[in-house]
């Protein structure tokens, strides 16, 4: 008897234990709502709600409601000549920094394909530009481009300040050269961000099979004809996707160049996303013309996305 009670009195224990427990599916989905509630809240309700302040003439200190406007946020843009050259100037900027990127990050893959003494070593001492966050970046490049107390006249020879180049000025000699400060800034994005092309070029070339190689060298063919043939068609892809990354980010640019130039001199370096942060700040605050200036760079992004990605898949075919 008294065992019969005892298990009588442990039957409702059982059961109790059961009723607390949680299936899979409910922890999957305890751990996932919670983060898609957060994505929709931080991210799909502001990009929708930016695209309603695009076709609106608003003001985010000012106390009044949007008023309907239609696409005469986008017409202003689109007919204003002083965008389309910010707009030129990012694309030159995008242009010289990418390619740039694309020649010394493939180089340096090259370097340090094969294993040396001291290559890990070198390896990490190159990625490092990438690590450092890009207004930290701007502000050290900011003081070696000084032409006083600057160490980079001294690294290209010129330490004579009366005929340095004042580089973030756009001055050479005190004379004026156009140009000069966007080249300044591109010669800061290739430094910080060679080392990320060079990632994906390494890992391509790492994944070529030593066979083809042995097979170039039995049919007694050049190291150009293996260059050509062999590492830069296996390479490619990854490089195409290096571009296709380096040109969103250098459209996107704006922390670097502001802890640079801040746009200057005069507009020199006034970048697309730059002229963006003037207009929906910093005195001005058009926050729907700012919102339609965001939706055009969008728009040109995914136009370039789709044209790179085109090219990768007729890569990938052949």
């Amino acid at each position: 008897m008294p065992a019969e009670i005892a298990q009588t009195n442990t039957q409702p224990n059982k059961q109790k234990k059961k009723g607390f427990q949680l299936s899979d599916r409910a922890i999957i989905n305890l751990f996932i709502w919670p983060t898609l509630i957060l994505i929709i809240v931080m991210t799909i309700f502001p990009l929708f709600y930016s695209l309603f302040l695009a076709f609106t003439d608003y003001s985010a200190i000012a106390r009044q409601q949007p008023v309907w406007v239609g696409f005469k946020n986008f017409s202003d843009i689109l007919n204003d000549e002083n965008m389309w050259k910010y707009f030129a100037t990012t694309g030159r900027y995008a242009l010289f920094s990418v390619t740039l990127q694309m020649l010394i990050g493939f180089g340096l893959a090259l370097l340090v394909r094969d294993k040396f003494w001291g290559s890990g070593l070198l390896t990490t001492i190159i990625l490092i530009p990438m690590m450092i966050s890009p207004v930290v970046v701007g502000l050290f490049w900011k003081l070696m481009y000084n032409p006083q107390y600057g160490f980079f006249n001294y690294l290209v020879g010129l330490s004579n300040p009366a005929i340095a180049p004042d580089m973030l000025a756009g001055r050479f000699a005190n004379q004026p050269v156009p140009g000069l400060a966007l080249w300044a800034v591109v010669i800061v994005d290739v430094w910080m961000w060679s080392p990320f092309v060079m990632l994906l070029a390494l890992s391509g070339l790492k994944s070529i099979p030593d066979y083809l190689y042995e097979a170039a060298a039995i049919d007694r063919a050049g190291s150009w004809f293996q260059f050509w043939r062999i590492t830069l068609p296996q390479v490619a892809p990854l490089l195409l996707i290096a571009v296709l990354f380096r040109t969103i980010e250098a459209f996107k640019s704006f922390d670097l160049i502001m802890g640079i130039t801040g746009g200057g001199p005069g507009d020199q370096t006034e970048v697309i996303a730059v002229n963006l942060y003037r207009q929906a700040f910093l005195g001005q605050w058009r926050t729907g013309r700012a919102s339609a200036l965001a939706y055009i760079i969008l728009i040109i992004i995914i136009a370039i996305s789709n044209i790179y990605i085109k090219y990768l898949n007729q890569m990938k075919e052949e």
